[in-house]
């Protein structure tokens, strides 16, 4: 009997970020509408590797998703161990827009969750003509700090700090498969990559003053978070959108603050009613 293969394909592509060489992995699967998918703070973009087998998404979305510089398997940038990493609303914003350029993908929907939901609401405001239709997983403008992140890159303290800290914000309802995988990705983080994310998401991504310059009828906006999620809270993502006009908001039901990978089949229930909507609106020429 023959091996079960994923149809997951996995490339690097050589782009220049912040003036230097960078060495990016990315993985794809699918055909159609491109669909890139930005992963969470100190993990990588397996995360998503459920949604690139669903052939409920990918028989019309082309699913990509990259490893930030430092993360998973896109190396750092040569002299790495001479500075410090610290993710910034620049950087991230360059990284994905370079990512979208090399790969020549037009007006591209974006998908990210918990970071990745944070810059989505930057695109919106300051790039959204780029972009087909932008989906935000745990995203809002900003959230206050509820932990010392100084305890993320210590020598003494074991590099299980990082899955030990995410470990509550996963819903009671995930299969234990699933919960032990997204966490596994968080203890195979880089030293200190983990904290550098979290410079963008607790200092540098504040976006309070600006998502009210967001205009949905340039660009589609969708909001989804997880009704266990207590970093970024239901009420966090309804306070945000109440000052964008014309966003979708959805609270989502049994899930927590990685729906894509901690529960896959609950979060189907949610994501491809937002996918159909885009390939109805793609069709309509939207």
């Amino acid at each position: 009997m023959p091996a079960q293969i994923d149809p997951i394909v996995g490339r690097y592509v050589h782009v220049t970020l912040q003036g230097r060489p960078h060495r990016l992995y990315f993985e794809e699967a699918g055909a159609g509408i491109p669909l890139v998918c930005l992963h969470t703070a100190g993990a990588d973009g397996r995360q998503f590797r459920h949604l690139m087998t669903d052939t409920a998404v990918t028989d019309g979305f082309r699913v990509l998703t990259f490893d930030l510089p430092w993360h998973g398997k896109s190396t750092p940038p040569d002299g790495w161990q001479d500075e410090d990493y610290r993710l910034t609303t620049a950087t991230y914003t360059e990284a994905i827009r370079t990512f979208c350029a090399a790969l020549d993908l037009e007006r591209p929907a974006v998908l990210g969750c918990s970071i990745g939901g944070r810059i989505v609401l930057s695109l919106a405001a300051h790039h959204a003509a780029e972009f087909r239709a932008l989906i935000g997983l745990e995203s809002a403008a900003f959230q206050e700090s509820w932990y010392d992140t100084d305890w993320l890159y210590r020598p003494d303290v074991h590099g299980e700090v990082c899955a030990g800290l995410v470990s509550g914000l996963i819903a009671p309802q995930s299969p234990p498969t699933a919960r032990w995988e997204t966490l596994w990705h968080y203890l195979q983080g880089g030293p200190g990559v983990f904290k550098g994310d979290l410079y963008f998401y607790r200092v540098d991504g504040d976006l309070r003053d600006q998502i009210g310059r967001i205009d949905t009828r340039t660009c589609p906006l969708y909001l989804l978070t997880g009704e266990y999620d207590f970093s970024c809270t239901p009420e966090d993502t309804i306070r945000t959108a109440q000052q964008i006009s014309g966003v979708e908001v959805v609270v989502m039901r049994e899930l927590g603050h990685f729906p894509m990978s901690e529960n896959p089949q609950q979060f189907r229930g949610y994501i491809l009613p937002v996918l159909e909507r885009i390939r109805n609106d793609s069709r309509a020429g939207r």
